[in-house]
């Protein structure tokens, strides 16, 4: 439910609407508008039956939450969500772009790949370090060793890091180095995994499953968020279809449905969406114009000899160029994304 206060609303009858709340032991999450203040309540309503809330000086209405998913909703929070990764802010006017190979492999792989996505404006360092893989016996990530060598690109270009986490111990080791946590397509659901990255309080970046709706995504997201955890970050990064020409089905059309939906920022990943690099630049194109926040584009500096997801990987020389061209569909959009 949220409490909509009335625009001539004092900060005084505010505080003592969320004064009543508190002493009933509910949660509340504020969010000042330009006209009015919607105060969000969290937790078991039941406690409000015998509280005349909407009599209460300030207060305008009482607005029930319909979606399954609350702390979510854009009716809890109607104003999109600006997600702060140590400075960097996705959700804002500029365009984020996370880039990197699909699997940390070597130091020198990983320090080549992260000096040319940097030059080409790229603010974060994706590099995978755990690899749930289909098969058992394919690579699966250098683990510790492998964010020990993320820190350092870090420390060289000052790029932030973003990797995947698959366990709690992971997220133990993981959360020491990283700027944000990703959750892959394929823990999704995995609930009990979302309710641990929710209570670090890390940024999370969480893909959206192989065949979920966006109700189920969304509702994962709220057991991150349920968490205490608001710092969430949606990722479409296509769904299974029955067709076959691309790896899965890049949903375009999710873009505008989140977005009015949630407050959340939503990203796209078109390298596992289609399977193939020379399919990942138009996608990602159409992505932005759709009203993304941002891209993960997996850059490799040897596609051919990439131990992961190598014909999906651009080259440095092509996500240069298409990070030429967002910079240009930013502008037209009155965002920003800039190459260095």
């Amino acid at each position: 439910m949220i409490i909509v206060m009335k625009p001539e609303s004092t900060q005084e009858q505010v505080k003592e609407v969320c004064g009543v709340l508190d002493s009933l032991g509910l949660g509340i999450h504020i969010s000042e508008g330009a006209l009015v203040t919607i105060i969000g309540v969290i937790g078991d309503k039941r406690v409000l039956n015998d509280v005349p809330l909407e009599l209460m000086p300030g207060v305008d209405k009482l607005v029930p939450i319909m979606e399954s998913f609350k702390l979510a909703s854009k009716t809890f929070k109607p104003e999109a969500s600006v997600v702060n990764v140590n400075g960097v802010q996705i959700g804002g006017k500029e365009i984020v772009i996370m880039a990197g190979p699909c699997a940390i492999e070597s130091k020198e792989q990983l320090f080549e790949a992260a000096d040319s996505i940097k030059q080409a404006g790229a603010q974060f360092l994706r590099g995978g370090a755990y690899k749930p893989r289909t098969s058992p016996y394919s690579f699966q990530g250098l683990e510790e060793e492998g964010l020990k060598y993320m820190a350092e690109a870090r420390e060289r270009t000052g790029l932030k890091i973003i990797t995947e986490v698959i366990s709690q111990k992971s997220i133990e080791i993981a959360e020491k180095y990283v700027d944000m946590f990703q959750i892959g397509a394929r823990n999704m659901q995995n609930f009990y995994l979302l309710r641990e990255v929710g209570k670090t309080k890390k940024p999370v970046l969480l893909k959206r499953g192989l065949s979920a709706t966006v109700e189920e995504w969304l509702n994962a997201a709220e057991y991150i968020m349920s968490e205490g955890n608001y710092n969430v970050v949606l990722c479409e990064r296509g769904i299974r279809t029955f067709e076959t020409a691309t790896r899965n089905t890049l949903d375009i059309s999710a873009i505008p449905v989140i977005k009015s939906k949630t407050h959340l920022p939503v990203i796209v990943d078109p390298s596992h969406a289609t399977g193939k690099w020379e399919y990942v630049a138009p996608l990602s194109r159409a992505s932005i114009a759709a009203g993304a926040d941002g891209l993960m584009i997996e850059v490799h500096p040897n596609p051919r000899c990439a131990l992961s997801d190598g014909p999906q990987s651009l080259t440095p020389q092509n996500f240069h160029q298409l990070c030429s061209n967002i910079s240009k569909i930013a502008s037209l959009l009155d965002r920003e994304y800039k190459v260095d």
